[in-house]
């Protein structure tokens, strides 16, 4: 594996090493333990972190009132420690903040090995997790942008389906094609991809409401599907038609204009003229010529839903590719 470091190890790093510094220069005891909170809160996204800083809080200031009752109501002993570790974990499951269990443990043993409780040492542990916490969340409000490489995932997908449509448009039109068919494959992988990227850059944009990103590619992995029945229809013709060349006719039209834009209703049109031209032409005359038709009209079929997926979801709100910015209309 290829040695890198990445920004959030340069995050953490820098992080850890100024809550420390902070919490020594405010002359708080254990100042050491700011710099562990602060390597902890440290997450993926501006969300998560958010999430990851109250439960850590939540418990920390928890953890001093139970370690108070336990330690001064029992003794200072580590048998104490683990009772009152199976009172305090379910209730901060409870309260929903599983993640702040392993720093608030921080606490129960700075107080535990004090050995006394007051005030002093209560403020003492409040100012190291208010340090530790704080830095992080400072240290996390810089989070590279993605809409750089969304656009870009965006341009390979849309490059890929249009190179799709040219294969089948090729088949239909010629009967044969040496295509090796990678663009599939390597659509599924950008697809899974660009959704969980898309979903972590949501992530990162806490006032933002809508995920345009996200649903863009819920759109083309559904029209994507559809692309992949389709394909062994068009593989399974023996013959080519006069219907054979109108549906590669449009399929090539199509394929000219995939993008993030909402033109499919003018394509359905299209297809519904198409179905009724059809239906006005001579009745097939042989058995393989009745099995082609039926296939061909099978094709249209998948390619309406494909149109249909696309602007059944794009009423108001489409991406556009700007040459800066995306933006929702």
């Amino acid at each position: 594996m290829k040695f890198r470091i990445g920004y959030r190890t340069i995050k953490t790093a820098v992080g850890t090493a100024f809550s420390i510094l902070i919490a020594q220069q405010l002359g708080l005891n254990n100042f050491a333990s700011a710099g562990i909170l602060t390597i902890l809160c440290i997450q993926v996204t501006k969300r998560r972190s958010l999430r990851t800083a109250w439960d850590r809080f939540l418990a920390c200031a928890l953890a001093m009132p139970f370690s108070a009752l336990f330690f001064e109501g029992i003794g200072y002993h580590p048998i104490v420690i683990g009772v009152m570790l199976l009172f305090f974990i379910p209730i901060i499951v409870m309260l929903k903040a599983p993640d702040g269990v392993v720093t608030s443990s921080v606490i129960i043993l700075h107080i535990f090995m004090a050995h006394h409780i007051s005030w002093a040492l209560f403020f003492n542990e409040l100012g190291v997790i208010t340090v530790g916490i704080s830095v992080a969340l400072l240290i996390n409000l810089y989070m590279p942008s993605a809409d750089k490489k969304l656009r870009e995932y965006q341009m390979k997908i849309e490059g890929n389906f249009k190179i799709i449509f040219c294969e089948m448009v090729r088949y239909l039109k010629e009967g044969e094609s040496s295509w090796d068919g990678k663009e599939i494959t390597e659509s599924a992988k950008l697809l899974d991809e660009a959704k969980m990227l898309a979903l972590r850059d949501f992530e990162n944009h806490i006032l933002r409401e809508e995920n345009l990103y996200f649903e863009y590619f819920k759109i083309r992995e559904k029209q994507f599907e559809i692309i992949e029945r389709v394909l062994p229809i068009v593989t399974s013709l023996t013959s080519t038609l006069v219907q054979g060349k109108i549906v590669a006719a449009f399929l090539e039209e199509l394929s000219e204009n995939i993008h993030p834009g909402n033109t499919a209703y003018i394509y359905i049109d299209k297809l519904r003229g198409m179905k009724k031209e059809f239906e006005e032409m001579e009745l097939p005359k042989t058995r393989e010529e009745f099995e082609v038709r039926a296939s061909l009209l099978q094709l249209v079929k998948e390619m309406n839903d494909y149109l249909i997926i696309k602007s059944s979801l794009y009423v108001k709100e489409v991406i556009v590719h700007d040459s800066n910015k995306v933006k929702a209309y």
